[in-house]
């Protein structure tokens, strides 16, 4: 705010003032809301590494148990069960509200399933295909958990940001800008207040004379 372009005007102080109110009213809410957010984002900055640990463990289990089952069975006879399955995993995607923040709630169906329900006969496979099967069931499953605390938390790491810009504009450019004005204003009132005085001063000791 250019003090040019300020009018020292009472009123225009009066407006000053109720600005200066909001935005500092708007500032400490808005550190309530960084504050809040960033620790929420800890608390699934936690989660999200173990999650991450849990989901390079069970990549490892479900690679090491397609690679038996390709030496037990061959790789035709593990692609033939693969494409037996049928019942393909569904995926239900909400949403939950986080301090304001929009953040998924992702659900999944069909993801684990019994031997006879995966499609292809027992009598005709060995076990290793279904350990295989039960391993990459499990490391779904942590796919579909990861994927939600991830984006949950660079959502979140989003909002932090935004706010964390909006309270430093207010605090760094905003209210000091306002705060000036309001000095400005007042400093010219006075002056302008002085003038008066002196002018009147002048008057009546001329009118005396």
């Amino acid at each position: 705010m250019a003090l040019r372009d300020v009018k020292p005007t009472r009123s225009e102080l009066i407006a000053l003032k109720r600005r200066i109110q909001l935005s500092e009213r708007g500032y400490k809410l808005l550190k309530m809301k960084r504050d809040g957010l960033i620790l929420e984002f800890f608390k699934i900055l936690g989660q999200a590494k173990d999650t991450r640990d849990v989901l390079a463990e069970k990549y490892e289990r479900a690679q090491e148990m397609i690679a038996i089952a390709d030496t037990v069975e061959g790789a035709i006879g593990v692609k033939a069960a693969a494409f037996s399955v049928g019942d393909v995993p569904r995926i239900e995607l909400k949403s939950k509200n986080i301090m304001g923040v929009v953040v998924p709630e992702i659900s999944s169906t069909s993801v684990r399933k019994s031997p006879t329900g995966r499609g292809y006969g027992i009598i005709g496979t060995s076990s290793v295909i279904d350990e295989a099967a039960d391993a990459f069931e499990d490391l779904l499953e942590s796919i579909i958990h990861s994927a939600e605390i991830e984006t949950t938390m660079k959502r979140l790491l989003d909002e932090i940001e935004s706010t964390k810009r909006r309270v430093n504009a207010l605090e760094f450019k905003v209210i000091p800008e306002l705060t000036e004005a309001r000095d400005f204003i007042k400093m010219r009132l006075d002056e302008m207040e002085r003038e008066e005085l002196f002018r009147l001063k002048k008057i009546k000791a001329r009118s005396e004379a």
